[in-house]
Order: C-alpha cells, then structure tokens, then sequence
C-alpha cells in the first residue's frame, strides 16, 4: 500500500462566533471552533504539534505553534476520531484560520496533517 494512505489523517474544522466574549467596538471578536481529527490511514500516529495561521479581513496574520492540542497529544489507531474544541480572537469581523499538524506514526515516521482553511465570521457579516 502506497505511503501517503498508510499517514493519511482528515481534518474537519467548523467554527462559531462567541458573542459573549466579543466586543465589536474594540475590534476584538472571538471565536469557538471546534476540529475533529480522525486516523483515515492504516499506521497509528500521535498528534505532536500544531501550527495555525489565523488572518483576519485586513490581512493582519497570526501564527501559532505548540505541542499537541488543548494540552494533550493524542494517539489515534486507525479510524479513531479525536475532536477538541478551542478559541481565536481576532480584530475584524471575518477572518479564516488554516494550518497543520504534525503527526508521529507509531512506525516512527512523522508527517503532517492539513487543516483545510476555515471561515470565522460574525453572523450576518457574509452573504
């Protein structure tokens, strides 16, 4: 079996904006997104890093990297799903978020993960 489906990890990512935290007339909106991860390959693997390029409307971008997701690594076998929820504020009412993960398979070889871009935005800001 070819390489690229014994690492192979879906990433599907939907986000919410998060009103009660937000303050338009500060420029600051917040975001909830929610990411579920699951193993589509045939080789174990563990989530080890991320790396998010958030850019909002006035192309202002911010990367963020780190271990693992909200604090943990996990390992997913075949066809396990993981899913976590987290935030992002940024200055304008609409942005898009995208990034990977890099993944350690349990065979030892590491790959990454696309996290396809995704919308935030306030409701009723895009038609």
């Amino acid at each position: 079996m070819a390489d690229s489906k014994r690492y192979e990890v879906t990433v599907v990512p939907k986000a919410q904006y998060v009103a009660e935290q937000s303050d338009p007339e500060r420029n600051h909106f917040v975001f909830a997104y929610t990411v579920r991860i699951t193993n589509t390959g045939t080789v174990a693997a563990r989530l080890v890093s991320r790396h998010w390029v958030i850019t909002d409307a006035d192309e202002r971008v911010q990367e963020v990297k780190g271990a693992g997701v909200v604090g943990q690594q996990p390992t997913l076998k075949p066809g396990e799903t993981f899913e976590y929820t987290s935030g992002a504020s940024i200055a304008t009412a609409v942005g898009t978020m995208r990034g990977t993960y890099r993944m350690l398979a349990e065979d030892g070889q590491p790959f990454d993960a696309a996290i396809p871009q995704f919308t935030l935005s306030v409701p009723r800001t895009l038609h």
